[in-house]
């Protein structure tokens, strides 16, 4: 089961829930939340780049008592730069110009682009063990995370209740009470771009719905800028999703595209 968030501030969580979080603070993306002992975490901070989309700045991962630090090209092990392949008892950070990866014995998988996306996959032992922004990994959508007893929270409320608390941080929490726009208009689009014939494979492995509905905020929030940001990570994703689903998705990017 995998967690993942890309783009413009998209999260889908183990459960399969898919919420848009503009937060750019500090937050607990997942995290094993036993009492007892946390086995491992991990952080994630985004910040606005120079173009104005949102990327991850760093993600702070703590495997055991490793401390791992990872920033685009650069990967610290317990204050220490070390070159990858990096191995380490229990633990293989591997890095390319495209990704890094972490192969941690525990059952976690950690796939980060360097840019927008990282993808977490778990093993099922830790079922109703997490906590964080990829939820409670129960295998119920929407409770628990959007509805806990007779509350319910929405995808701001709950993103704000991940943050780490840091005795420094300058940050503010996103507007609880912001709406997210309905962007119907860009359906057909969105609806066109995702069933192309490169995707053939994909339409019955994930739920091809979330998708469109990320790809339409995608279209709104970019106001009608043609900037691939706003089209191709989500596209992307389905993409990375679809291939870690068993699917063989084709070649979607084309010169003039992504």
């Amino acid at each position: 089961y995998v967690c993942s968030t890309w783009g413009n501030n998209h999260f889908k969580t183990f459960d399969g829930d898919i919420y848009q979080f503009p937060g750019i603070c500090e937050y607990n993306f997942v995290s094993d939340c036993r009492d007892s002992y946390t086995e491992f975490s991990v952080h994630i901070q985004r910040a606005l780049n120079s173009n104005n989309h949102p990327e991850i700045q760093y993600i702070l991962i703590k495997i055991k008592d490793v401390t791992v630090y990872l920033k685009p090209k650069l990967v610290v092990v317990d204050g220490r730069i070390v070159k990858t392949p990096y191995y380490s008892s229990g633990m293989l950070i591997e890095s390319n110009d495209i990704y890094t990866k972490i192969y941690a014995k525990l059952g976690m998988v950690l796939m980060w682009n360097q840019q927008d996306a990282l993808m977490v996959e778990l093993d099922n032992r830790f079922n109703n063990h997490t906590c964080g922004l990829c939820g409670d990994y129960n295998g119920i959508p929407i409770y628990n995370e959007f509805i806990k007893g007779d509350a319910s929270y929405n995808s701001i409320t709950y993103g704000n209740l991940q943050k780490i608390s840091k005795p420094n941080a300058r940050c503010e929490d996103p507007d609880e009470t912001q709406a997210i726009p309905s962007c119907n208009e860009h359906r057909d689009e969105c609806e066109r771009l995702l069933t192309s014939s490169a995707f053939a494979d994909c339409r019955f492995r994930l739920n091809l719905e979330t998708y469109i509905q990320a790809c339409m905020q995608d279209k709104c929030a970019c106001n009608g800028n043609e900037d691939s940001f706003c089209i191709c990570s989500t596209i992307s994703e389905y993409s990375r999703q679809c291939s870690h689903a068993g699917g063989r998705p084709g070649e979607w990017r084309t010169q003039q595209f992504c």
